[in-house]
């Protein structure tokens, strides 16, 4: 046992060794360096896919497969017996989904669409809207000019999109040219005659000024003609009372104010300005009208678009210069109005036409009509959509529309991107609602979830 054990150990002294010495020859024939050495494979990375497909380009739903939800889905009995849709692919313009999709429908809110696409397209995106200070006709008088921005605030405010232009701003920047031009003591009017006639539509119902809906429409307005901000309640007259705050904020900043005794005036054309603040740009009071559905800023853009048109600031002559701008463009089709935010029960829109305005806005080729898109509110997060599609929760910040309501009438109006990754705009419109609170909204919240997972 003993000579065997020896044996054995020594083998291994031989091996051993042996295996040094090669191991020893190999290191000096191949030096190795550490960079040299294999990594691991790499841990994979899964990712989601985009949020929204490059160019919503992706292939259209199956025809047949989305035309047999979406009818079943119309026939829910919530949304009453006058119910028109449409949904069309912003590619190529063709009408994928339609049923009453040519026949007028009132539109409620959704009428703010054809507003926006019009005030983007004839304003510009870039444009603002100036409240002004200027020289009366004789040294010591000056008139306050509005030029139409109902988002004129009495205070400034931080943190808001978009930044309200301040009363109180223009207040201190009139306070500081007169005292530089060494006058403390003015006698104070103002001019409003921006917009002509009724401060109301005939096609409204009377009781939308005193429930709080909409302002009287007039050039000169502050805080969209509230009470105070944050109120609901409105002021009789919204010019006077802009007025009046405006002298009282010269007394606050050391200029002794006066009121007139005719205090509405017409400045002269050719007056010299001494101070003025600039509305946020159009596109940004876009995103605001929409996302908010904001009746009083709506009306004011449709004014905008009356005076860059050429015609009356009013009523009939923005529901003229709306309708010629989408003329233009090719979009009128379809579409008849009376006001431009669409309190007006007399309102009519075909769910194609409306379907193609939100196309229109929604195309590569259009970026000056973009904000359209983005200010339509977000299903389950912001605006009038921000507590909708609580039962279709799985197309949370799928679907952005623009929601309508009036009595009786219930609208959705806007884009998704469907499971497949294509672009299509939808109409869904309603205007026989039976009574059933919640009902019809819920019932077009199916609809435009039908349109995502398709």
């Amino acid at each position: 046992m003993a000579l065997v054990t020896l044996v054995l150990l020594q083998l291994f002294v031989v091996a051993a060794g042996a295996h040094l010495l090669t191991s020893d020859s190999l290191r000096k024939k191949a030096p190795v360096s550490v960079a040299s050495v294999e990594p691991p494979p790499p841990v994979p990375v899964i990712t989601a896919g985009p949020v929204l497909a490059a160019r919503g380009n992706g292939p259209l739903p199956v025809k047949g497969t989305l035309a047999g939800r979406l009818t079943e889905a119309l026939g829910d009995p919530a949304l009453g017996d006058s119910v028109g849709a449409a949904v069309v692919d912003v590619e190529t313009g063709a009408l994928l989904f339609g049923s009453g999709a040519e026949t007028g429908v009132t539109p409620a809110s959704t009428t703010k669409v054809a507003t926006s696409v019009a005030a983007l397209a004839s304003l510009g995106p870039d444009a603002t809207i100036g409240t002004r200070v200027v020289r009366g006709p004789t040294p010591k008088t000056i008139v306050l000019v509005g030029g139409g921005d109902p988002t004129l605030s009495s205070r400034k405010i931080s943190g808001v999109y978009p930044q309200p232009a301040s009363l109180a701003s223009l207040a201190l920047r009139t306070a500081r040219a007169l005292k530089a031009a060494g006058i403390t003591a003015v006698t104070v009017t103002y001019d409003d005659g921006l917009y002509t006639g009724p401060r109301t539509a005939s096609t409204w119902k009377p009781g939308y000024v005193p429930e709080g809906s909409v302002a009287p429409v007039t050039a000169l307005m502050l805080d969209e003609g509230k009470v105070s901000p944050g109120s609901h309640q409105r002021v009789p007259d919204p010019s006077r009372t802009a007025y009046a705050t405006f002298v009282a904020f010269l007394g606050k900043y050391g200029v002794k104010a006066v009121k007139s005794a005719s205090a509405r005036v017409n400045a002269p054309k050719e007056a010299q300005e001494i101070a003025r603040v600039d509305s946020a740009p159009v596109y940004a009071l876009v995103e605001r009208a929409l996302t908010l559905s904001d009746n009083d800023l709506t009306e004011a853009l449709a004014r905008q678009v009356a005076l860059k048109e050429g015609k009356p600031a009013s009523f009939e002559g923005a529901a003229q210069a709306v309708l010629g701008v989408l003329g233009r463009m090719k979009l009128a089709q379809g579409v008849r109005v009376f006001d431009g935010c669409g309190l007006s029960p007399k309102n009519r829109i075909a769910p194609a036409a409306l379907a193609r305005l939100v196309a229109a806005a929604s195309a590569p080729d259009n970026p000056h009509l973009h904000s359209v898109v983005s200010g339509m509110p977000v299903a389950g997060f912001t605006g009038t959509l921000g507590h909708r599609f609580v039962k279709n929760h799985t197309v949370y910040g799928l679907v952005r529309a623009k929601t309508g309501t009036l009595d009786g009438v219930n609208a959705l109006a806007g884009t998704t991107v469907t499971r497949g990754g294509r672009l299509v705009t939808f109409a869904f419109m309603a205007d026989k609602v039976p009574p059933g609170w919640g009902k019809a909204e819920a019932a077009l919240d199916r609809l435009a979830a039908i349109v995502a997972a398709s």
